[in-house]
């Protein structure tokens, strides 16, 4: 939702007077409310963008009574599609081609001092964001590889649903059924 001004470094337009000037951020605002109806086609309450959001697409997506999100993380994004049930989209000329994402509830929460935006109920059923805080950055790095270590574990562990008893208890149900294996065996011999 950023304005299609030239983004090259160094670019400059010059113009000869204040008309011409006002003719190019009419223009601009005109590609911008474009864009604004295209998404408004969709029929979507809520629009998460990964770069800014100039303030009147946000005003135009106000009046549609859409709601706005914007400099949302580049991965966080992929994921969110991901558990929304909901799919990236870069242009918005055919709504009828995407997959939109859904969830229950959207808020925003604090977190000591960082806010937040947690979506609830989510169409994947569930997901969740695991927030690491710490009085060090090496603390955070040790606490973040201990997690990743332990989620791994789970990850591998956790495709057939078994439980294996500690405390001896394999050896002690090995050792019975080789006991009962040769009581068996003895008796045989023997009525040979």
């Amino acid at each position: 939702m950023d304005t299609d001004k030239v983004k090259i470094f160094g670019a400059k337009i010059k113009v000869d007077g204040t008309s011409k000037l006002a003719d190019l951020e009419k223009a601009e605002k005109a590609k911008m409310k474009n864009k604004v109806e295209k998404i408004k086609k969709f029929g979507i309450n809520v629009f998460v963008n990964r770069q800014l959001i100039y303030d009147w697409p946000e005003q135009l997506f106000t009046d549609a009574n859409i709601n706005s999100i914007e400099h949302a993380d580049f991965d966080g994004v992929e994921r969110l599609a991901l558990v929304t049930g909901g799919e990236v989209v870069s242009t918005f000329d055919n709504p009828e081609k995407v997959k939109l994402g859904h969830c229950d509830l959207i808020e925003e929460v604090i977190i000591g001092e960082d806010i937040m935006t947690k979506f609830s109920g989510v169409a994947a059923g569930q997901a969740c964001t695991i927030v690491l805080r710490g009085a060090t950055e090496q603390l955070l790095d040790e606490a973040e590889r201990s997690l990743h270590d332990a989620l791994s574990v789970l990850s591998q562990t956790t495709t057939e649903t078994r439980t294996v008893l500690g405390g001896g208890c394999s050896e002690m149900n090995m050792s019975k059924a080789v006991e009962q294996a040769a009581q068996n065996e003895s008796v045989n011999w023997f009525q040979n």
